[in-house]
């Protein structure tokens, strides 16, 4: 089962993103590393900190194949460990209005 749905331009991350899950949410993401993308978070049931690990080796490979990521919808958790950790900052996001 698919953990990332590609919709267009937009890449929709569904389930958890912990320790257990990382590396297949690496290898899908980056197969579709086209072009500018968004990487939604707004269906991300569970965080741990290997999700910050994983957004910044998107961020990597994303460089690498001279593609553009952008994330929208964070999770407050995610926020918060990223805050915690002192790199929200570094992470590209911007904030999708939801009807």
């Amino acid at each position: 089962m698919a953990l990332i749905e590609q919709q267009g331009n937009q890449l929709v991350v569904r389930g958890p993103m912990t320790v257990d899950t990382v590396s297949a949410l690496l290898a899908e993401g980056v197969a579709l590393l086209k072009g500018d993308v968004d990487i939604d978070l707004r269906d991300v049931e569970e965080v741990d900190s290997s999700a910050i690990s994983l957004l910044f080796e998107w961020l990597r490979q994303a460089i690498e194949l001279k593609a553009s990521v952008t994330f929208v919808n964070l999770p407050p958790t995610l926020v918060s460990l990223a805050t915690l950790y002192g790199v929200l900052d570094l992470i590209p996001q911007r904030v999708v209005a939801t009807h």
